[in-house]
């Protein structure tokens, strides 16, 4: 069960605490949230030890895992010790694989500093860390003890961190309620309501990933648009044509939403209406035709795939999704053109 709670971090944390009692408390950072976010928490978690790690996507490996796991150790953290992860959903996904590994696994909270993290990547127990260029490859389910949200974070980002994190609202929106569509896309990006985007998100998720934590069924839903997105994001990952996830996954949701469109799962107003409120809010990406091959032999790697079977998840109709859905190289291919044609 997703234990979410939303609200002012030092009440959270000071309670969960005070409710809870831990040999040794050990507190995982980043050099950007050490600097922007850790002194908004740090009274409140007593005496504890602190491990930053270098920021971004390309140090969410195991050669990291090794420095965390490493630390731990020296710091002799039993298994009656407390993992806290403060940062976005590299901190999130890392942190907490090197918790639940740790001496077969000790307790840890979440406390997410992007929206992205915030709306996603802290909700429903996916843990691991990327391999060989392939994100997420290596990994865990779990659940965290806690995962305690403060919106006031978010005043920490800079814009591009805060657009990435809003791809995934829009999916949660695209997936599961038509309603919320509607009222998210009278406002622009500049004029939405943080607060309430993210409880929606997360009620969202948490309801999909308590009916199936595993990921056998209905939770394969929320990877729509991250089948092409995943392989844009991993091909341009380390280039200096380098996107950020979010904005990965919008050109995905683009490209999968057209597959829905020719599949009849969506209709030709449906598919104009998603494209268009995306590139109201993303740059659009320029993706070279030569590069559709590498791209389409990524999502090989999915993890939805069985067999030699590429599935994909695809709206059916705007606040609805289906899963399992066998798409071919050609049709992927297809969709990639598709979004390219977009900029003509």
């Amino acid at each position: 069960m997703n234990k979410i709670e939303i609200g002012d971090i030092n009440e959270l944390l000071s309670k969960y605490l005070n409710e809870n009692t831990y040999t040794k408390v050990f507190v995982i950072v980043d050099e950007n949230t050490k600097k922007n976010c850790y002194s908004k928490v740090e009274r409140a978690i007593g005496i504890h030890e602190i491990f930053i790690i270098e920021a971004g996507e390309r140090n969410k490996t195991i050669a990291t895992c090794l420095l965390i796991w490493a630390a731990m150790t020296d710091a002799k953290l039993d298994r009656h010790a407390l993992l806290i992860n403060l940062g976005g959903g590299v901190i999130g996904d890392m942190g907490g694989f090197c918790a639940a590994t740790y001496k077969r696994g000790i307790d840890f909270i979440q406390i997410p500093t992007t929206l992205l993290s915030q709306v996603d990547a802290s909700v429903g127990g996916k843990l691991g860390v990327d391999f060989q260029a392939f994100k997420n490859h290596i990994g865990v389910f779990k659940v965290p003890n806690r995962v305690l949200i403060d919106p006031a974070f978010l005043a920490t980002l800079p814009l591009s961190e805060l657009r990435s994190g809003f791809a995934e609202v829009i999916k949660h929106c695209l997936i599961a309620d038509l309603t919320m569509w509607n009222i998210l896309i009278k406002n622009s990006f500049e004029n939405q309501n943080w607060e309430e985007l993210i409880r929606h998100s997360v009620a969202i998720k948490s309801k999909i990933t308590e009916s199936d934590p595993t990921e056998k069924g209905i939770r394969k839903i929320l990877n729509f648009g991250h089948t092409i997105g995943h392989a844009i994001e991993t091909f341009f990952l380390g280039t200096s044509r380098h996107l950020l996830h979010g904005e990965a996954i919008a050109i995905g949701m683009i490209c999968e939403a057209f597959l829905a469109f020719k599949m009849n799962k969506l209709t030709k107003n449906e598919l104009i209406q998603i494209q268009e409120y995306i590139l109201s809010n993303y740059s659009f990406a320029k993706i070279d035709n030569l590069d559709f091959e590498n791209i389409i032999n990524l999502t090989f790697q999915d993890k939805k795939n069985k067999g030699d079977l590429i599935l994909f998840s695809l709206l059916n109709g705007i606040g609805a999704c289906d899963y399992d859905i066998s798409i071919s190289k050609a049709e992927m291919i297809e969709a990639l053109v598709y979004y390219c044609g977009l900029k003509s």
